[in-house]
């Protein structure tokens, strides 16, 4: 277990990491203009296909529905980078901080690659192709979620951890303002954990997220309409978006684990 200073150095960084997310890219200013363009463009079989995952994504919350992921894959990754048998989320909470990080890493590389590809399959038929990558991509990410709850110690199958995961898919989609709203919503999970009961009331509707999500796409996805091109930019895109939820995912897990490690060292020294 780490000490107290090294925890508190890792809160440090990850503090830090979520003020710079108050500073967006020129890329994200423009990817805002736009949204009535593409709306008027976009055919309306894709505007039906994103408006299907309010269902999917309200499904996820309530069930997991057919996004949810079995555990015993991620347990045998842990398993091989410790060497030590993962019978349940309990055996996992208690690893170091930098195997976690070199697992999220190692995780979020194969995540990035497989939306790559996917990007550049579905970019080849323009308009057409693209309302399939659109599900596809939203899988991809709810999957790379879930596999960095698990990787920190959080079980994905708790309804409370499937909110978080859409907190966070929420906030790796959101803009200055957005990004400040969901920290602070956090907050109440970090003090309360998962038996914090606000936080489905915080969510406000999950219908933000998909459309924020697909407000996201912009003029990013407006060149993998083009056929052929769009392999190009669909396998970038694709690629930049997965490798941004995963850091948000492998910052906010790990601020929980973190903070959870000080309060749980506090409680010790307190009974010493």
């Amino acid at each position: 277990m780490e000490s107290k200073a090294e925890l508190m150095h890792e809160l440090a960084i990850i503090e830090k990491w979520e003020k710079d997310q108050g500073n967006l890219w020129i890329w994200e200013r423009l990817g805002r203009l736009p949204f009535k363009l593409l709306d008027k463009i976009t055919p309306q079989f894709i505007h039906n296909k994103v408006g299907s995952l309010l269902e999917e994504i309200g499904s996820y919350i309530q069930t997991g529905g057919s996004y949810l992921i079995k555990k015993q894959t991620i347990f045998s990754m842990i398993e091989k980078e410790t060497g030590h048998p993962i019978g349940d989320m309990t055996d996992i909470q208690e690893i170091s901080l930098s195997t976690m990080d070199k697992l999220s890493r190692e995780l979020a590389d194969k995540r990035k690659k497989a939306a790559a590809i996917q990007g550049a399959s579905t970019g080849i038929g323009g308009f057409f192709t693209l309302a399939i990558d659109i599900p596809a991509i939203m899988a991809i990410s709810l999957k790379t979620l879930q596999e960095m709850a698990i990787i920190h110690g959080y079980d994905p199958t708790e309804k409370s951890e499937r909110v978080f995961i859409i907190k966070c898919l929420q906030f790796s989609s959101s803009d200055i303002v957005g990004k400040q709203a969901i920290l602070n919503e956090l907050s109440s999970f970090y003090d309360h954990g998962s038996q914090s009961s606000e936080m489905v009331s915080q969510l406000q509707g999950w219908r933000e997220v998909v459309f924020t999500y697909r407000d996201q796409f912009g003029w990013k996805k407006l060149f993998q309409m083009v056929p052929i091109a769009g392999m190009l930019f669909g396998a970038f895109t694709n690629r930049s978006m997965i490798n941004d939820l995963a850091e948000t995912g492998r910052m906010l897990y790990r601020k929980r684990r973190v903070l959870e490690r000080l309060e749980q060292a506090k409680e010790n020294k307190g009974q010493q």
